[in-house]
């Protein structure tokens, strides 16, 4: 993807992704790295800061003779992917209004 991907817009498709449902690191990856473009291992530190701010908690489950690590959103993780989708629609409405020629305030 040619556009760059920030912290929080990174946070916004994590929480995105596991607001729908529980599921573990491969497949979250897996899921936004059409988007986001980076490697697996990019998105392990965004799961690790997601569960110190609270937003995501863990569980490990046996899958094929080992642990497999799941995530699943907090309250506090669903009202911050509240916040981050709201800002985002803002901002998308503003790209879109530039790019279908906006309005002229002059």
């Amino acid at each position: 993807m040619l556009f760059p991907i920030n912290a929080p817009m990174f946070d916004l498709l994590v929480l995105a992704v596991v607001e729908k449902q529980e599921t573990y690191g491969y497949q979250i990856s897996q899921i936004v790295k059409p988007v986001a473009g980076t490697k697996d291992s990019a998105l392990y530190p965004v799961l690790k800061r997601l569960q110190e701010q609270e937003f995501l908690t863990v569980y490990d489950q046996p899958f094929q003779g080992r642990n497999r690590r799941y995530y699943r959103i907090t309250e506090k993780g669903k009202a911050q992917y509240e916040v981050l989708s709201s800002e985002w629609n803002s901002y998308k409405a503003a790209v879109d209004d530039i790019l279908e020629g906006g309005a002229d305030d002059e």
